[in-house]
């Protein structure tokens, strides 16, 4: 097997410097939280009741996180849609916020384009592209952030802003706070996972050994629910893996009981807890049997806890920790993780039909 202490391994196989912007993901989130609050919003956009975030893929997935974190304290729906079409419901009443890295994702512009046909409130989160000339054209305020990489690896900066804009329309709370402990935790976190930290002492690696050859399978709840979501699509896109991730409690009404067959499979599946302190009890102790069902299956798993005193640090520590573990376990597989050629290959045979 692939040796994750050689530094050798990372410029073989990692040509395109995944590592570096998973490395940098402490002060990504520092600059993209510092770039949103010097970003200004019209003072109408405060007077809706519902929130509509467009989006697709790694530029969808902060609003995810962004929706989980909220859900518990926004006084208002936050609905993240992905899709060409845009909900009936969307009215003056409404903010749409389209995400798109690129700023050319069809579904996102074809939704967006719905959206100008009607009264909602309207802003932009993209590094340029067809929906930020869009944008211009219209006066819809636009955060461009301009940091190059794959979308998926600019999470910051499509979840943070969305924070921080809920923040300054006044939905939720002054999170400046819980953002400056959260990278400080994503620091130490870092310098524990990264690459000059050797196997016996660094769990993301030893995660990444354990995974090999073996289907992941990722379970979280309540404010982690998201991050279980995007380990499942880091393994994806960063390992070219299947992956699948399920959510507590709804997976103890059906997933557990589909421990039992077939039974090959029990061996090769490895599932990943994620947990956080903000779990309420009941869904703790549900964790808890879980784990009882699975030992009873011959099934393996392992729990990942959140790390820090907030929710934020939480969510974040752990999608630090599986964008380091999904990495590695690319270098086992001896594969690139930067390239989606398989989703380049679809966008193409799209564009032609």
């Amino acid at each position: 097997m692939i040796n994750l202490d050689d530094p050798q391994v990372y410029k073989q196989y990692d040509p395109e410097g995944m590592l570096i912007h998973i490395n940098e993901m402490p002060q990504l989130c520092q600059q993209a939280w510092q770039m949103a609050m010097k970003f200004d919003l019209p003072q109408d956009y405060s007077r809706v009741n519902k929130v509509v975030i467009l989006g697709m893929g790694g530029s969808a997935i902060g609003g995810d996180l962004a929706g989980s974190l909220a859900i518990s304290e926004a006084k208002l729906p936050i609905l993240i849609h992905r899709d060409y079409n845009l909900p009936a419901f969307t009215d003056a009443k409404t903010l749409v916020i389209a995400s798109s890295y690129s700023g050319m994702t069809e579904e996102t512009l074809s939704s967006f384009e719905q959206a100008l046909e009607t009264e909602a409130k309207k802003l932009v989160i993209t590094i340029g592209g067809k929906l930020e000339t869009m944008a211009e054209q219209r006066s819809i305020p636009a955060f461009s952030f301009g940091y190059k990489s794959q979308p998926r690896a600019a999470l910051p900066f499509s979840f943070l802003p969305i924070i921080c804009f809920l923040q300054k329309l006044g939905f939720l709370g002054d999170k400046s706070a819980d953002v400056t402990e959260t990278v400080q935790v994503l620091q130490e976190l870092s310098q524990k996972i990264k690459e000059d930290m050797a196997l016996s002492r660094n769990p993301a690696k030893q995660l990444a050994n354990r995974l090999y050859g073996h289907l992941p399978v990722v379970y979280g709840g309540g404010i982690v629910s998201e991050a279980a979501h995007r380990w499942k699509t880091q393994f994806n896109e960063n390992s070219k893996a299947w992956a699948f991730y399920e959510v507590f409690p709804e997976l103890n009404h059906n997933a557990v009981v589909g421990y039992q067959f077939p039974p090959e499979l029990a061996s090769k599946i490895v599932v990943i807890l994620l947990r956080s302190a903000y779990l309420p009890k009941r869904i703790q102790l549900r964790y808890q049997v879980t784990c009882q069902l699975l030992e009873q299956a011959k099934v393996g798993y392992q729990i990942v806890d959140g790390d820090g005193t907030s929710e934020l640090s939480q969510i974040m520590s752990l999608v630090l920790f599986g964008d380091y573990t999904s990495y590695y376990l690319a270098m086992l597989y001896k594969i690139d993780p930067t390239p989606v050629k398989a989703i380049d290959f679809l966008k193409e045979q799209i564009a032609k039909g």
